[in-house]
Parts: structure tokens; sequence; C-alpha cells
């Protein structure tokens, strides 16, 4: 197997006297749907925030390796922006649109990263400008046909519904032009059309050559789409495996109900 796209070698993250997760290690590889699961305050988001660049991590490494490219890039000290850049978007537990902007603009920020159109020449109106900002409302528009919200692009954010606003968060990740996409309880919240719909949503960016960790509760929903799950328990790694050889493992049955179970 080729060399993973993100590897994630003894992370570890420490608040003062807490040590809320302690040497971490994760791969993802291309192409792969990888889950992180673990009951709450396992350190599943801390390990995210890690990876992402919103905290710095007190020890280990993580490193990303785009798939076109021969250098690997070490993300420990980037700022989220940089990270972004580099080729990896994230989504959040608590939903961050901007509320008060159509669904075609939301999306449109998150082209901000790969536009090369500066003040000066939003100012000037340059002819460069003028086409750039034409790809960027043409390329939004197709991430909206994929996430299926291509009918809402001039409705606000604000009035979609809740699973809506789910998948724009997503489509918003993806104008970034990720290679690694991480989603934070994508589920959350979503009824039980809306899952099978962003089920059926997630397989899609797999197929089209993306690779995806994700944090999530609904185990039906881990089990259905993950090839490996990793699996946390007070800010370590239990178990890993397949979704048969987690889902069977005794630690992993320990963790969640809180009760040794005969191997």
């Amino acid at each position: 197997m080729n060399r993973p796209v993100l590897q994630v070698t003894r992370l570890s993250m420490d608040f003062g006297g807490i040590h809320a997760m302690s040497e971490l290690d994760l791969e993802v590889h291309r192409g792969e749907i990888v889950a992180l699961i673990g009951p709450n305050g396992a350190g599943k988001t801390t390990f995210f925030n890690c990876v992402t660049g919103i905290y710095d991590p007190t020890g280990g490494d993580v490193v990303l390796n785009p798939p076109e490219g021969s250098h690997s890039i070490r993300l420990n000290g980037l700022k989220p922006n940089k990270v972004t850049e580099k080729g990896m978007a994230r989504t959040f537990q608590n939903i961050r649109l901007f509320q008060n902007m159509t669904v075609l603009e939301n999306v449109m920020i998150g082209r901000h990263c790969r536009t090369r159109s500066y003040i000066v020449g939003a100012i000037l109106n340059t002819r460069a400008t003028r086409r750039e900002e034409q790809e960027t409302v043409e390329k939004s528009y197709r991430i909206l046909e994929k996430v299926g919200l291509a009918d809402m692009v001039n409705e606000f954010a604000m009035n979609l519904p809740y699973g809506a606003q789910r998948r724009l968060e997503i489509a918003r990740a993806l104008a970034t032009e990720p290679f690694l996409l991480l989603l934070d309880e994508p589920a959350a919240g979503m009824n039980p059309n809306e899952t099978r719909e962003l089920n059926e949503l997630i397989n899609k960016i797999r197929d089209e050559g993306h690779s995806i960790l994700l944090i999530e509760h609904d185990m039906k929903l881990v089990m259905s789409l993950s090839d490996r799950i990793y699996v946390m328990d007070y800010g370590k790694r239990i178990s890993e495996g397949t979704p048969a050889q987690v889902s069977s493992d005794p630690a992993v049955i320990k963790a969640y109900l809180g009760e040794d179970i005969d191997a």
C-alpha cells in the first residue's frame, strides 16, 4: 500500500495537568473512509483540533502526504488556513455557516484559498479578476449540484432545513479542493432519511478520489461506511481494525457499556 495521505504519530495534547490525548497513532490512506469513534469525552474533537491547526499539540507529529507530489508536509505549528491550503478541510460538530449569506455565497467563500485575485485586482476590476470570479461561481455551483443543493443557491443559509445545512457545510469544505476531508459528527441531529442521504454523499465523495476521516456517534452509519475504525477512550487508542473486528473487541464493548464483557 502506498504511503498514507495522513500520518499521525504519537500525538499528545495536554491542557495544564490534564492529558486530553496521549501518544495517538492514526493513518488514512488514499481512497479510504476511516472513522474515529469513542465515548463522549474520549478526545476525538481534540484530535481533530490538533490535526487541523486549531491546537498546537504538545507532542507527536502530524504529516500530510499529498497524492500528487513527492514531499511530505509536517503540519505541526501551522495555522488552520495554512492547513487548508495544504489540502485538508474539515467540518465542525456545531454548524458554522454564514447564516445571513446565500447558499452559493457560503460555498464561494470556501474557494478563497484557491483564488489569486487580491484587493488591488478587486478594486480595479481587472479582466483576470472578473474571469476568476466567474470560475468561482461556476465551480461553486457544480459542488452544490453534487451535494443536492443546486435548487437552493439563492436561499439564505439560515432558512435551510437542518440536514441541508449539514450538506452545505460539506460543500464549503469541498470548495477548498481538499484531497483529505475531515467530518466532525456529520450525522448529528439528522433524521433517518437525511442520514441515508449523507451516507450516499460520503460514498460519492470518496468515489471521486477523496480520502475521508470522520468522527461519528451513529454506529450504523459508521459500520456501513468505514473501511477501518479507530477507537479512543480517555485520550488513548484502545482498538483499530475493520468494522467487524472493532465491533467484537472486548475493550471497545467495555468502553461503551462501562462493564467487563467475557471475551
